[in-house]
């Protein structure tokens, strides 16, 4: 049997019951959890299974984050999480469950295998076989939002050298590890050239260290085509947060099916297993719902926490399963599957098929018994750069004089600094002044640029304190800032659009 690629090991660990913790979620959750249990008991999977309150109850008895506070003992007494799909109520300041254990544990990876298993699923791409691992908790996911003006929100995007490294430097050692070939990377540093420039400069830093792997780059709009039409090109790719959430989705998808997919979410000490899809109300309780995403998400656990035969016992049953036809609902065709079963019939077939392999399928073999994941040292402690303030952009709450930018830099004009000068307005990242084109639509957000008048003299916090208060004292309404730095020269700040 070939070696399984999609087995996360990495340490030796002793051969005794391990501790996981579950939940059983919400919606079709608790169902699919139950069908899973039964597999991988029978299986003999020697699990000491520990269940963890949180998901729709958990909101509804008051508690926001959808995680009940003793729950964080259950988990940080465990090795892994698996997790059923919860339901996040909609507005009121409601956290999902995912985003807060994923960032309060340190999960930074999110790993998420999408492979064919033509015939026996419908597929277009009947070879595909692609790993999407995700960088888990930074970029637009910090989830920091304000709302500016009457009609301007905005979202933070943060993104940071360690965190890029760590999880670029994970999707290398996951290739390099299962014999897989080649590392794409995709962002839009075309048009984010810092946020994502610095994913992509690290991604090419990290990829130097590993001559025996493809390493490449794709603007994330062309990548994401190609990934649609030719998946065969990529095998494992690595993406900032928001391009891999929606990537991942869509890679199940277009691989047969989202309701097989299965996702992993790693650190350094623990790591969280669940199914990718939601939780489906609307067929709950009805013994209709697909168990495979969740099983899968459970046969990877247990090559995490160990227990290699077991996992293979349970992903080859599965294999099987598929092979005989016996289908749910969700990927049942006439023609292809031998009859539509429920639930419970299919996990009972999957128990039934323990010990066999599937005789199409390709078989796995998960092994040696190996687990966690192995701590990314940075290639280098990246040395500080000097940093020098060199001015400070002014965002402007301001609907006056028809929203003329010339309007406005006058006003601005007579507030005066000795120590800096108006560079640039722009509205929505386009320059607007000096030289704007009157076609440009303008909302009651603006965002005026001051460097400093002397670039030989260092600027102080004094004087950009100064500035403010005579913005303010000329009756604008500055609702945001954000120093300007250089860093060894280099500015550390975007152009305006059309400057």
């Amino acid at each position: 049997m070939a070696a399984n690629p999609d087995s996360l090991r990495i340490s030796d660990v002793p051969s005794r019951a391990r501790t996981v913790a579950f939940a059983r979620g919400d919606g079709i959750g608790p169902e699919i959890t139950d069908a899973v249990l039964t597999v991988m008991e029978a299986a003999g999977a020697r699990l000491d299974l520990q269940e963890v309150p949180l998901g729709r109850g958990v909101y509804e008895s008051g508690t926001r984050s959808g995680v009940d506070p003793a729950a964080w003992d259950i988990l940080r007494g465990s090795r892994a999480f698996l997790k059923a799909p919860v339901s996040t109520p909609q507005g009121g300041g409601f956290k999902s469950v995912n985003v807060t254990i994923r960032k309060s544990l340190g999960l930074f990876a999110n790993v998420r295998p999408c492979r064919s298993y033509h015939p026996f699923v419908a597929s277009r791409h009947p070879s595909m076989d692609v790993v999407i691992v995700r960088e888990n908790e930074e970029d637009t996911y910090a989830g920091i939002e304000h709302r500016a003006t009457a009609e301007v929100v905005q979202c933070l995007k943060l993104v940071s050298r360690p965190g890029c490294e760590r999880v670029i430097r994970y999707a290398f050692n996951y290739a390099r590890d299962r014999g897989r070939r080649k590392v794409s990377c995709l962002t839009k540093d075309n048009i984010m050239k810092l946020t994502d420039g610095l994913f992509h400069e690290v991604f090419d830093e990290v990829a130097a260290g590993y001559p025996d792997l493809l390493a490449e780059h794709h603007i994330v709009d062309a990548g994401a085509a190609r990934l649609t039409t030719r998946p065969e090109k990529f095998d494992v790719i690595v993406t900032p947060n928001l391009y891999g959430d929606i990537l991942s989705d869509v890679a199940a998808e277009i691989s047969g099916s989202i309701g097989l997919a299965a996702s992993a979410n790693v650190g350094d000490e623990f790591a969280m297993f669940e199914a990718v899809h939601g939780s489906a109300p609307d067929i709950a309780g009805r013994d209709l719902a697909n168990p495979s995403g969740l099983l899968l998400a459970g046969v990877m656990m247990l090559g995490h926490v160990g227990l290699a035969e077991e996992a293979s016992r349970v992903h080859n049953a599965w294999l099987r399963v598929l092979e005989r036809g016996l289908h749910t609902a969700d990927i049942f065709q006439h023609g292809v599957s031998s009859r539509r079963v429920g639930t419970r019939e299919f996990a009972r077939a999957i128990v039934a098929e323990l010990g066999s392999a599937p005789r199409r399928l390709q078989a796995v073999q998960y092994g040696p018994t190996r687990t966690g994941v192995r701590r990314p040292a940075h290639s280098r402690p990246p040395r500080r750069p000097r940093k020098d303030l060199v001015g400070i952009d002014v965002f402007l709450d301001w609907d006056e004089d028809g929203r003329d930018p010339v309007a406005l830099a006058g006003r601005l004009a007579s507030a005066g600094s000795p120590a800096l000068e108006l560079r640039m307005i722009t509205n929505r990242g386009v320059k607007v002044w000096p030289a704007g084109l009157p076609e440009t639509f303008r909302t009651d957000h603006w965002r005026c640029r001051f460097l400093r008048r002397d670039p030989g003299r260092p600027l102080r916090h004094a004087e950009l304190q100064s500035l403010l208060a005579a913005i303010s004292g000329a009756g604008l309404d500055y609702v945001k800032t954000e120093h300007l730095h250089e860093f060894d020269g280099v500015p550390g700040y975007s152009s305006g659009q059309g400057e």
